[in-house]
């Protein structure tokens, strides 16, 4: 008896020096990924406001593809796996190297600066991944620590930038391998999280809050207008997974030169906003997500930004896809809400957090992003439509290597990388 009070106090006090392992070093994570993450949104913001105020900067676009492809060549980095490799990171503990961090801030400022169609999520997740992932190698951590350090970064990063604490943990520990959800990392993710968060508002970042108009009562006829715009956005998830990847493919079949693939890729852009007429669909385009939210958004909006997107990120440019996903989502929502009977801004905010569940794979933290962002009205129609997109995207996402380890229609084990 004595031996197993003795072994339970043990196990006990093992328990509790983890937690407060975690607690020191989440807090670390926090304000260090927190502190730059904080910096990377006031250099995208400043890099955005001066391409507005110099609209021939966009001429320069192929230039800085050129001078992203040179940096990353220099820098000993020839294949560049973004996003994915922080994913790889907490999967398999691949190694992210240090100076991930410095290369994708510099090119996706570029990026911004020079008019790309690009997010700055996948930045931040890369530029988190890689801090902590260097921190825990330094303090040599065992892999399956790694792995949390790794995953507490893209968090604070992710928190930083978008205001969305709760969100941004969630999103660490969902994304990586859909179906299973790391919850050893649900202390220092949280925390991480909401200390990089509390770090971006201290130096004055603006969290993203909407008022979302039109929102209905619970009754039968809008149910079946958000299961029907939930039903739309998943078939628009896939679409926009498979002209992403697929412009990248083609660029890498046709142009396999990176430095004249990137270059390309930059003239295309310059030509195609000339021919659109407008600059609406360079850089990140919060400025139309805006419009969209409060009902205003053009009809053809959508289609354009999955061009712009797929152009831009895949001749080589830096930032991400999720931004480009909330643009692309809010003017589709805006447009079919309108049309089958919804609300445009109600619309909107189902179209944007339908398209992110569904691109994404990741319907806990798009629910929880809803409220984040819009407020806990209207939280059992996101709840359906995130269920509808989740269910309807098939096994298709933006990254590659995200695995799908359960069926989406099933409960059976398939464990499959998403196409």
């Amino acid at each position: 008896m004595k031996g197993w009070i003795k072994e339970k106090l043990h196990a006990n006090l093992l328990d509790y020096k983890v937690f407060l392992k975690w607690i020191l070093f989440a807090c670390l994570i926090g304000l260090l990924v927190g502190g730059i993450g904080t910096l990377f949104h006031y250099s995208i913001g400043w890099a955005t406001v001066l391409r507005k105020e110099q609209p021939w900067l966009l001429w320069l676009l192929p230039v800085a593809g050129i001078a992203i492809v040179l940096l990353y060549k220099v820098c000993g980095i020839d294949e560049d796996k973004g996003t994915n490799l922080v994913l790889l990171a907490v999967r398999a503990n691949e190694k992210i190297s240090a100076r991930m961090a410095p290369l994708v801030f510099i090119a996706t400022v570029l990026t911004h600066l020079c008019g790309g169609s690009s997010g700055r999520e996948g930045a931040a997740l890369q530029i988190g991944g890689s801090i902590s992932s260097k921190i825990g190698r330094l303090l040599r951590f065992d892999e399956k620590d790694e792995r949390i350090m790794t995953m507490c970064g893209m968090s604070a990063a992710f928190a930083a930038l978008f205001g969305t604490p709760l969100t941004a943990a969630i999103f660490a520990m969902e994304v990586v391998s859909v179906g299973v959800m790391y919850y050893s990392a649900i202390v220092p993710c949280i925390l991480s999280a909401v200390i990089g968060f509390a770090v971006a508002d201290f130096f004055g970042v603006e969290p993203e809050r909407y008022q979302l108009v039109g929102i209905p009562r619970l009754d039968v006829l809008p149910v079946l207008q958000i299961i029907l715009l939930g039903v739309l956005c998943a078939v628009l998830s896939m679409l926009f997974c498979k002209v992403t990847k697929g412009t990248g493919s083609l660029y890498r079949r046709f142009l396999p030169n990176p430095l004249l693939r990137i270059a390309v890729g930059g003239a295309l852009v310059v030509g195609l906003t000339y021919l659109v007429g407008s600059f609406d669909y360079n850089g990140a385009g919060m400025d139309v997500i805006d419009e969209a939210l409060f009902g205003r958004a053009n009809p053809e909006a959508f289609a354009l930004k999955i061009l712009f997107t797929a152009i831009t990120l895949g001749a080589g440019f830096k930032g991400g896809e999720i931004v480009p996903t909330f643009f692309v989502g809010a003017t589709f929502g805006n447009t079919m809400g309108r049309l089958i009977g919804l609300n445009p801004s109600f619309g909107a905010g189902i179209g944007l957090i339908s398209l992110f569940c569904g691109v994404t794979n990741c319907p806990l933290t798009s629910l929880i992003m809803s409220i984040e962002l819009f407020g806990k009205d209207g939280m059992l129609f996101f709840a359906i439509v995130c269920a509808v997109s989740y269910m309807l995207s098939g096994y298709h996402g933006l990254y590659s290597e995200q695995k799908i380890v359960y069926s989406k229609i099933k409960p059976e084990f398939i464990d499959k990388k998403s196409e």
